[in-house]
C-alpha cells in the first residue's frame, strides 16, 4: 500500500462581529475542540464595541452526539498532522490578508481557547503576520515548538495568559508551564487565574481586550 496526496480547494467559514473595514482594532478568536465559530463567538458580543471580532471556524467537522444532532468542529488530530497544520496556517493567513487594509497598519489582536492555543502559536510562530496582542486561554503550547520561535512571535508583543482554577481539562500546572517557556523565550506575559472552569470569564475577557 502507497500513501500518496493532492491539494484541493475548499470552502472555510468563518463568523465575524463588527465590520472589518471600518473598526479601530482587529481580533482573531479562535475555538476549541469540538466547537462551532457562530456559537463560540456569542462571548464575545459584551466586548465588540468599536472592534471586529471574527472567528474562524476550523476545516474538519464531525458529530456530538450518537443522535448526530450536535456539530463540532475541530482544528487537526494526530492523523496526518503534519498536513491539517499546513492547511490550518495558510487558511488563517489568508483570512488575516482578507480581512486587513493594504497598509497592514491597524493593530491584529488574537486569542486562541483550548485547542486554539496550540493552533494560534503555530499559526504564529510560521506567520509572518505579527499581533499586537496574543491571548492564549485554558489550552497548551505545542510542545515542538522552538524557544527561538516563541521568541520570534511573541517576543514584541503583549501576551496574556488566561486560566480557570477548576478547570477539567487543562491543569493549573500546564498555565504555569506555558507561562515558563514564555520567560525563558523573553517574553512578558500578563497571568489571569479565576475561579472557574473550562470556559472564557466575562470579567478576564473584558480586561484583556482593554
Amino acid at each position: 500500500m502507497e500513501e500518496h496526496f493532492i491539494r484541493v480547494g475548499r470552502t472555510a467559514r468563518y463568523h465575524q462581529l463588527g465590520d472589518p473595514r471600518t473598526a479601530s482594532r482587529l481580533w482573531v478568536v479562535v475555538h476549541g475542540y469540538g466547537q462551532l465559530a457562530r456559537y463560540f463567538l456569542n462571548a464575545f458580543a459584551p466586548v465588540a464595541d468599536g472592534v471586529a471580532v471574527v472567528a474562524p471556524e476550523g476545516l474538519s467537522r464531525f458529530y456530538l452526539d450518537p443522535a448526530h444532532q450536535r456539530v463540532g468542529a475541530t482544528w487537526m488530530t494526530r492523523e496526518d498532522r503534519a498536513h491539517e497544520i499546513d492547511d490550518h496556517v495558510h487558511y488563517l493567513d489568508a483570512l488575516v490578508k482578507l480581512l486587513q487594509p493594504a497598509d497592514g497598519r491597524r493593530p491584529l489582536h488574537v486569542l486562541g481557547f483550548s485547542q486554539g492555543v496550540a493552533t494560534v502559536a503555530r499559526w504564529l510562530t510560521r506567520s509572518e503576520h505579527r499581533p499586537a496582542q496574543v491571548v492564549f486561554w485554558g489550552g497548551s503550547l505545542p510542545p515542538e515548538l522552538q524557544q527561538g520561535e516563541l521568541t520570534r512571535a511573541f517576543g514584541s508583543c503583549r501576551v496574556d495568559l488566561a486560566h480557570g482554577e477548576q478547570d477539567p481539562l487543562v491543569p493549573v500546572a500546564q498555565w504555569e508551564q506555558n507561562a515558563e517557556r514564555l520567560a525563558a523565550a523573553g517574553v512578558t506575559v500578563e497571568r489571569h487565574l479565576f475561579p472557574g472552569g473550562h470556559a472564557l470569564d466575562p470579567v478576564v475577557l473584558r480586561r484583556c481586550f482593554g
